[in-house]
């Protein structure tokens, strides 16, 4: 089997459950009794850690000999906790065991972008396939849980998720290429990876650049907690909200798997200014609940706001790490852009929208204002020149 294909049905495997977990797992809370602030905060829990979180644990991943171990064991643990979460245990330990699930769930992409994207550039493959085939599962898992929540309980949920998890663990095991943590065949010590990633916290570029997509990725919070539950306040059912996240991710698909030619042409810098401007348009434009014919080129904006963004960002991480330290750099991108900055509008969109509903984009719009200022900072630093 093709590594691209492998790679990508590992991604199947990821994003199948995010696809479920992203869009409706507040309206699983809110089935059990819980209000929009207390969903805000649990979501917002683990985001909020995952400054310290993510990169102890892929300082911890990098203690393995291959880099597939560490995603099977994480995988395996997420499934144990998800299926902890049917018990009643109540707001409390709900949010203890989500903060546990979730700080392990959302490092396995940013560990598997590691290896695909050493892979893409050892054997000249497209990085967007495999990603774009995450993106693809992640639509099966919305539309499909739309569908059932329409006519069945929330907590079938938590079925599709722990099954999804599952999976993902013998996925790493059976599909992902046994590269090594360290080419030269040892780990290295405690101290050179802790060391490491205290450079990179140290270096201002890397900071700017990470922080800029951190800001842009991370207004996404309303959108991803509330925006099912907004749309639902609109009269839209949770089948058409399906279709709604569904158009957004193959806008995200297409921009991953079509435009790779362009995207080299124009540069990290450009795809980060772009997306930043895109998610300005998105989310303003959200704050006034527009009618269900424009929320479909909305939608279609995550290309910008999402996907232009990501891939920036990962590809200025890869140009200011080096491969010792290339595991720490995509835990800090993806602990700011999926952790401190976006637990705090998390927890701050709980709060707005128990009082302003959908107006509680416009802090999203704002957000991503302050993203593009950063992106406009780094031109001009020679690093990020082409050549």
């Amino acid at each position: 089997m093709p590594v691209t294909l492998r790679l990508g049905l590992f991604y199947g495997a990821i994003f199948i459950g995010t696809g479920v977990s992203s869009p409706y797992l507040p309206v699983w809370f809110a089935h059990h009794g819980l209000s929009g602030g207390r969903i805000g905060l649990i979501l917002s829990l683990p985001m909020l850690a995952r400054a310290v979180t993510a990169p102890l644990l892929a300082v911890w991943a990098d203690a393995f000999e291959l880099r597939r171990t560490a995603l099977a064991l994480l995988s395996l643990a997420v499934t144990a906790a998800y299926a902890a979460m049917a018990l009643p245990w109540g707001f409390a330990w709900w949010a203890v065991i989500w903060f546990a699930a979730s700080s392990m769930y959302t490092t396995l992409s940013p560990l598997a972008d590691v290896i695909t994207l050493r892979r893409a550039r050892l054997d000249g493959f497209n990085f967007g396939w495999p990603r774009g085939m995450g993106s693809a599962a992640f639509i099966v898992g919305n539309l499909v849980m739309g569908a059932i929540l329409t006519r069945g309980s929330p907590d079938v949920m938590l079925v599709w998720m722990v099954a999804a998890s599952a999976a993902t663990a013998f996925a790493a095991r059976l599909l992902l290429p046994p590269d090594p943590v360290h080419e030269e065949g040892h780990s290295a010590a405690l101290s050179d990876r802790l060391a490491g990633i205290g450079a990179l916290v140290r270096d201002p570029v890397f900071m700017t650049a990470v922080v800029a997509a951190g800001l842009i990725q991370s207004a996404h919070a309303f959108y991803y907690g509330f925006s099912t539950l907004a749309w639902k306040r609109q009269g839209i059912a949770e089948d058409m909200t399906g279709v709604l996240w569904a158009t957004g991710v193959a806008a995200e698909i297409g921009f991953l798997w079509f435009l790779e030619p362009w995207r080299r042409r124009i540069g990290p810098r450009h795809l980060l200014t772009l997306g930043g401007a895109g998610a300005i348009v998105r989310w303003t434009a959200l704050a006034f609940s527009p009618p269900l014919w424009l929320l479909f080129p909305l939608q279609a904006l995550h290309a910008l706001s999402y996907a232009a963004t990501f891939l920036a960002s990962l590809q200025l991480v890869e140009r200011l790490s080096t491969p010792r330290t290339a595991s720490a750099a995509q835990a800090l991108n993806s602990a700011l852009s999926g952790g401190v900055l976006s637990g705090a509008a998390t927890m701050l969109s709980g709060w707005l929208f128990d009082r302003a509903g959908a107006h509680g984009y416009l802090l999203m719009s704002a957000m991503s204002v302050a993203g593009m200022v950063g992106a406009l900072r780094l031109y001009g630093v020679r690093r990020l020149e082409p050549g």
